[in-house]
């Protein structure tokens, strides 16, 4: 009897603690426009949030230099910063930064992200970028709209499991397009469109210790095309083709037009794997 008794006392208490393991979970919320993840960050500098894109693709946070400008953010030294065709110069900068219970980096990249604001129906004060996923197991729940930082994650039966290199200018996973081999792509929750793909050959070279953020709006031929994550087939892809790669040792962007058809993709830097559970309904 008494057995039983601290069976069910041992038994009760581990249930307690699952269920503040899970309360305790933070939690970003995001709203997906545009085929973007925006989340609301505050600073102390600002009354009003300020809007960040949710963007693995950047290889650093980023603060748009207008925003820094008129919040009287203090700019540090230079850093040279490498976009899609282009390098130019940024001013690292400090601040305190949450978005919901949250709290963000602390260290920031200026740069004018004006011509990505045209591009959207809001202005884009900042990106959060891949340093924020270093040493951390992030999950986004597309059908929640929420992003929660995971004490440990254990992969549900159904899914997918894929390698996650976490290299300096960014974040890169394998697929299969076409048939082909597999290629390494950027994991890049800042681009909305489902592929970018690199038609060339592109050699495995690891890249510079240069902040990389995609910021150029180019004109690209686009196609339809087969591609593989995994096990995870998907016909009619509509996907951008470039002819060099866009950044080095990558064979493109992967984002969030395939991202999305997923029910909760979840990026474990602790154990360098991107783990892909499948929706139930269709999006």
């Amino acid at each position: 009897m008494r057995s039983h008794a601290l069976a069910l006392v041992s038994l009760v208490s581990a249930l307690l603690v699952a269920r503040a393991t899970v309360a305790e979970t933070p939690v970003l919320r995001f709203e997906f426009q545009e085929g973007l993840l925006w989340i609301k960050v505050t600073v102390p500098q600002s009354a009003e949030p300020l809007n960040f894109l949710f963007d693995t693709g950047a290889g650093a946070s980023v603060v748009n230099r207008g925003t820094a400008d008129r919040l009287g953010l203090k700019l540090g030294g230079r850093v040279a910063v490498r976009g899609v065709s282009s390098t130019f110069t940024g001013r690292w900068l400090n601040t305190s930064a949450r978005s919901g219970e949250v709290r963000l980096p602390p260290q920031y990249i200026a740069v004018d992200l004006r011509e990505l604001s045209k591009s959207c129906r809001r202005p884009v004060d900042g990106l959060l970028g891949a340093d924020f996923f270093r040493e951390r197991i992030v999950q986004i729940d597309f059908e929640a709209k929420t992003i929660r930082l995971l004490a440990a994650y254990v992969p549900a039966h159904e899914a997918e499991g894929l390698p996650l290199q976490m290299r300096p200018c960014g974040m890169r996973v394998p697929i299969t397009v076409n048939g082909h081999s597999n290629q390494w792509v950027r994991l890049d929750t800042g681009c909305a469109t489902a592929l970018q793909w690199v038609t060339a050959r592109v050699r495995p070279e690891d890249c510079k210790h240069q902040v990389a953020v995609g910021l150029a709006e180019l004109s690209i031929p686009q196609t339809q095309t087969e591609v593989w994550l995994g096990a995870n087939e998907f016909h009619a892809v509509p996907t951008g083709i470039h002819a060099k790669p866009i950044f080095a040792g990558e064979a493109g962007l992967l984002g969030n037009g395939l991202l999305s058809r997923f029910s909760k993709v979840t990026i474990d830097a602790k154990s360098s794997r991107l783990f892909l559970e499948p929706r139930t309904v269709a999006p």
